[in-house]
């Protein structure tokens, strides 16, 4: 492709979904680490968040290129020592492999990034520190098991100094963490005792080599991107990184393009492949890499996304855990999803077309992802509420096996 061609928006859409891994069908038999790594290697990062409406959101990006797979399928590639977590994107599992990019981050957060960490070490001095003494000598720990908490806690970041010191720790690389299966709480410990030693002592990148590596395993899974979009997916500043992008476009990484009907200039990664045709379907989180940036969603498939979690309840206009769904090359709909685990019960209160969709053929290949989900999640039947242009036909299609 010559320099400053243009790439239709179709040839864009087709080349993202291939960088993302849905150009790949899902495996026919038993899914295991290696296909983890394979799925890992096209998203390089999978978002964490302990919302549990339906499932714990990071498990959606593997079951949406994986289809059905053990449920401890990410804590046990952690164990393993292939994934570790850190602020990547925002909360992330991210390879083992790149524990070394992110130094720079672990190192600039030393003396504490927040004022209450300076509060904290005035208040109690040495404090911060004799808990990584008992880390180091007792063994990993969890905030509850650290509180001195006499009051119920409040909402949202309503933290101890138990919680905000360990997280001031974890922030600077000085404690990583697992998560506990039962209860999704951070389980901090000493480094050493979960990243493979190959990774710990495998050299430092440099900042400015941290991020001009971290830009082009973006571009890699992105395919083709703004500026914008290369600095956002690992959330980096975008400042800092336009000079970086540069020094990847003379190193022949990224190559400038057009898209049609995108305003900024656009990047196409050395490795972005463009396949015939991209046949996908798949729920995808709202932190799946594919769509969680939503300015890139609009520019790429014209949807217009946003999280209504957080909106009150009259104000919703979907529904409150509310997923896109891909299928073919379009995000074609959104549903409102929920496990009612009580009764054994998949529910989708709502399903919504997106315009201009062939809305039989969505709902029929809609209500099969439904079907597969729900058996993944051991889940024995699927109910679809009356909301939305979609529900009837999914309704009609769950009644006919």
């Amino acid at each position: 492709m010559a320099r400053g061609e243009s790439v239709s928006i179709e040839s864009a859409r087709r080349i993202a979904l291939a960088a993302q891994g849905f150009a790949s069908p899902r495996p026919s038999g038993r899914v295991d680490r290696r296909h983890l790594s394979k799925s890992l290697d096209a998203m390089g990062v999978i978002q964490i968040d302990s919302v549990n409406v339906l499932v714990r959101s990071q498990e959606l990006p593997v079951f949406a290129r994986l289809g059905s797979h053990s449920r401890d399928l990410i804590p046990r590639a952690t164990a393993q020592g292939d994934l570790f977590e850190y602020w990547g994107h925002a909360a992330a599992h991210l390879p083992t492999a790149h524990h070394r990019l992110w130094r720079w981050k672990m190192e600039a957060s030393v003396g504490g990034p927040w004022r209450s960490i300076h509060d904290l070490r005035r208040r109690r001095p040495g404090y911060i520190e004799s808990l990584l003494d008992r880390v180091r000598t007792q063994g990993a720990v969890t905030a509850g098991e650290l509180s001195e908490r006499t009051e119920r806690k409040g909402p949202w970041w309503d933290w101890d100094d138990a919680k905000e010191a360990l997280e001031y720790l974890f922030m600077s690389g000085q404690l990583t963490a697992t998560r506990r299966a039962n209860d999704f709480a951070r389980v901090y410990d000493l480094p050493e005792r979960v990243v493979p030693a190959v990774h710990l002592q495998a050299p430092t990148a440099t900042r400015e080599s941290a991020h001009r590596e971290l830009l082009d395993l973006a571009g890699r899974s992105l395919g083709i991107a703004t500026a914008y979009d290369l600095a956002d997916y690992y959330r980096l500043q975008l400042s800092e990184c336009k000079r970086h992008i540069q020094d990847l476009v003379d190193d022949d990484r990224l190559r400038r393009v057009r898209v049609e009907g995108w305003k900024d200039p656009a990047y196409l990664h050395v490795d972005a492949r463009e396949p015939r045709r991209v046949t996908a379907s798949a729920l995808l989180s709202m932190f799946d890499p594919m769509v969680w940036n939503r300015r890139r969603d609009e520019r790429l498939f014209d949807f217009h996304y946003r999280i209504e979690i957080y909106t009150p309840a009259p104000n919703r206009k979907f529904g409150y855990y509310v997923l896109p769904f891909l299928f073919d090359e379009r995000i074609a709909a959104r549903v409102d999803l929920k496990a009612d685990r009580a009764a054994g019960t998949l529910l989708a209160s709502g399903a919504f077309a997106e315009p201009g969709v062939d809305r039989p053929r969505v709902a029929a290949a809609l209500t099969e992802e439904l079907r597969l989900m729900a058996e993944w999640l051991g889940l024995d039947t699927v109910k679809v509420g009356r909301r939305g242009d979609l529900a009837e036909p999914v309704r009609r299609a769950l009644g006919r096996r």
